[in-house]
């Protein structure tokens, strides 16, 4: 058997899985990971955890396959993105915690940036809107808070890194400091046209380029493991951040293919072609991938808070024990009886960029109960993605014809077919819903050889069910036009 190792680093969890040469998954391993909260609007983590859990979970599926390590022949890794690491190059060690890609301690700074005229030049540079959600104003927050950062940065004495960079420097026991591609293009520093750093981005921010990582394809042959991680050196050969994973893992290779996934947060996006497209409804022009020097760019809509509103239910509110159960509950009742949860914890993401938003829960009446919220919080995560894909059909200037999905909560049938009806679109999902792992595998399995090239990799993805939009045109419009009402309650709460 030949078998790719794909680490996949999340918010939530470090998984490990394993994949053959017919893109199935032969193994898995997976270890919860903490986020700490301690401030409003604040996400940490702890770096030593996330390479603890994720070098776990790769000897834990070694162990429960009882597959021999001569049997893998590359690894890839896919992960968490814009969350920012800092540690010491001489020693590996932490010098903070992981500022998580949700937190919004860097709000400030972006608005001065903002106040100073910056917005339109970061926008065009880097295809993002300036935002705290990316690395680059978290990377300036630590070296304006950290004593004595900013002067160890200036001698040389420091790394920044996303998630991806900070598990290969781990490894590769130091020796190699690379990012790739997708994961640059995500810190507001790279330039999205030439997928390099760029000397301007950095003098804003304030960033020295030898606090940062070497720029790589996310296909080929990027690094070495150390063999005292699994007893044998092997290739690192496939890197992406994890939504662009997904949308190599569900094979989404031709321009105009979309995925939708429902993870902690929800991002949608579309394979926009060789050359970045440029969003006038607040969408990410964003890298794909890059295979050889062939490079292809995505649009993107970010919504920060899906399966965490669930998470939220079920461990602050406890309405139910089980994230399972909100399916049966959503269905016992008609409707959500005019109940609308607008699930801003962090703010809203995409298409709207409103850092001072918060959450709400509105339409309440005597009648409403806990099924009604329920259903409410799962419609609240099809309104979301609905706005999105609205959005990048404008910018498209033609509608897409189907949204593939993935992620947990794309296993929830309520919330898929309440998607399919709020699009009025085919929502397809795929028999294996660890997308984000299978496009590190496919990455990395293509790079050695594994699958000879992107066209094998098309009979990998098999349909599990297909979803229907059902409603009226008509009913659809009342039903957004009464979320964009909710929605537009939360805005600028915080002053």
């Amino acid at each position: 058997m030949t078998l790719i190792m794909a680490l996949d680093q999340g918010t939530t969890s470090s998984r490990t899985v394993l994949v053959n040469a017919r893109g199935e998954i032969v193994g898995q391993s997976s270890a919860p990971l903490d986020c700490h909260y301690p401030q409003t609007g604040w996400v940490e983590q702890d770096p030593l955890q996330i390479w603890e859990t994720q070098r776990m979970t790769m000897l834990n599926v070694m162990q429960k396959t009882n597959v021999s390590i001569e049997e893998v022949v590359g690894l890839g890794i896919t992960n968490q993105r814009e969350t920012t690491v800092v540690w010491e190059k001489a020693t590996g060690k932490p010098l903070a915690p992981a500022i998580v890609w949700q937190c919004r301690r860097s709000t400030a700074i972006c608005e001065q940036l903002k106040a100073e005229g910056k917005e339109s030049l970061i926008r065009k540079k880097t295809g993002l809107v300036l935002d705290p959600y990316f690395s680059a104003s978290k990377m300036r927050w630590l070296l304006n808070e950290v004593p004595g950062l900013n002067e160890r940065m200036k001698a040389g004495e420091i790394c920044f890194g996303t998630v991806d960079s900070w598990l290969i420097w781990n490894m590769t026991a130091g020796n190699e400091f690379k990012t790739d591609v997708t994961n640059a293009s995500r810190t507001m520093l790279c330039n999205l046209e030439s997928a390099s750093w760029d000397e301007e981005l950095l003098a804003i921010f304030g960033i020295e380029l030898s606090a940062l990582p070497e720029i790589v394809p996310s296909s080929g042959k990027l690094a070495e493991i150390d063999n005292s991680i699994l007893g044998k050196s092997l290739p690192i050969a496939g890197i992406a951040g994890d939504q662009q994973s997904a949308l190599f893992g569900q094979a989404c290779f031709e321009v105009g293919q979309a995925k939708n996934t429902y993870g902690t947060g929800c991002f949608l996006m579309l394979n926009a072609g060789p050359k970045p497209v440029e969003s006038k409804h607040q969408l990410l022009s964003t890298i794909a991938w890059q295979i050889g020097e062939e490079r292809t760019y995505a649009l993107e809509g970010a919504v920060f808070v899906a399966g965490s509103l669930i998470q939220w239910l079920r461990d602050k509110m406890e309405f139910f024990q089980n994230a399972s159960e909100t399916e049966k509950m959503a269905l016992s009742v008609q409707d959500s009886d005019g109940c609308y949860v607008v699930p801003a914890f962090v703010g809203l993401g995409a298409p709207h960029w409103d850092a001072y938003a918060r959450g709400l829960i509105i339409g309440l009446t005597r009648n409403s109960s806990k099924a009604h919220i329920v259903r409410a919080a799962l419609e609240a995560i099809a309104y979301q993605s609905a706005e999105v894909l609205q959005c990048m059909e404008a910018d498209l200037g033609y509608p897409l014809q189907e949204l593939k999905i993935d992620g947990g909560a794309s296993a929830n049938n309520f919330l898929a077919q309440d998607q399919a009806d709020l699009l009025g679109r085919t929502v397809r999902r795929p028999k294996n819903a660890e997308s984000t792992a299978l496009g590190a595998a496919f990455l990395a399995g293509l790079a050695v050889g594994v699958w000879p090239s992107i066209e094998s990799l098309k009979s990998c993805w098999q349909e599990d069910r297909k979803f229907e939009g059902t409603t009226s045109e008509d009913n659809r419009k009342a039903r957004m036009k009464g979320w964009l009402r909710a929605e537009e309650r939360s805005k600028k709460w915080l002053q």
